[in-house]
């Protein structure tokens, strides 16, 4: 590209880029930029990371609603008589919640990383999208310069086959002139010579697409 990854990083510190996983306007260009199997890499990895953090909320509340009935449960057991079975059914509650407290832990601290993890897969899609966008951008001025190269040399050419036909149309209504004038019309139509000039014109005129106002 006409500029290094460090240059676009630059540019882009302290910008707020929509996730383009779930960007409507990035899916359109993306199928107008064609199947890109770097894209469709990249693509795949954000949104893993995106997944992910949707199950982890997911989790987290579930979580949470089991906490709230392990310890409405150590409370219902607490208004029980003393003894082996109350003690262990409520050492085994602590313990589930011990652990439900660990895995909340775990999860909370795997949310604070995926939000930056999210934004490097972000913008190295969006870096990636650029560089495909880059070449498409390049091979579609090249296009158009030599478009631009061949519709002029055809107008030259076109020019010219217009200016021969023009040549080659003034000759025939001479010749026809003088041999019309010299010979006669009888002797013309003897040397079955069919060549008329408002006639040829007549049918030029008819072959022309006529327009109509709209």
């Amino acid at each position: 590209m006409a500029k290094d990854k460090e240059a676009y990083m630059l540019a882009l510190a302290g910008k707020k880029l929509p996730i383009l996983a779930l960007d409507h306007k990035w899916h359109q260009l993306f199928t107008q930029t064609g199947d890109n199997e770097k894209l469709l890499q990249l693509e795949e990895v954000l949104k893993e990371h995106l997944k992910r953090e949707s199950k982890i909320n997911t989790e987290l509340k579930s979580l949470a609603t089991y906490k709230k009935k392990l310890m409405q449960e150590i409370v219902e057991y607490m208004d029980l008589p003393e003894g082996s079975t109350r003690d262990s059914v409520m050492e085994e509650k602590k313990r589930l919640i011990e652990e439900v407290n660990q895995k909340m832990e775990d999860y909370k601290d795997e949310l604070l990383d995926l939000p930056r993890e999210i934004d490097s897969a972000n913008i190295e899609l969006m870096l990636a999208t650029m560089e495909v966008c880059y070449n498409r951008l390049q091979k579609n001025t090249a296009d158009i310069e030599a478009i631009n190269q061949w519709i002029k040399e055809f107008r030259v050419q076109l020019k010219k086959q217009v200016i021969k036909k023009q040549q080659k149309e003034i000759w025939n209504d001479e010749l026809y002139s003088y041999m019309h004038a010299i010979f006669g019309p009888d002797v013309i139509d003897l040397f079955d010579l069919k060549y008329d000039p408002s006639k040829v014109r007549q049918k030029e005129e008819a072959e022309v697409p006529k327009t109509t106002d709209t």
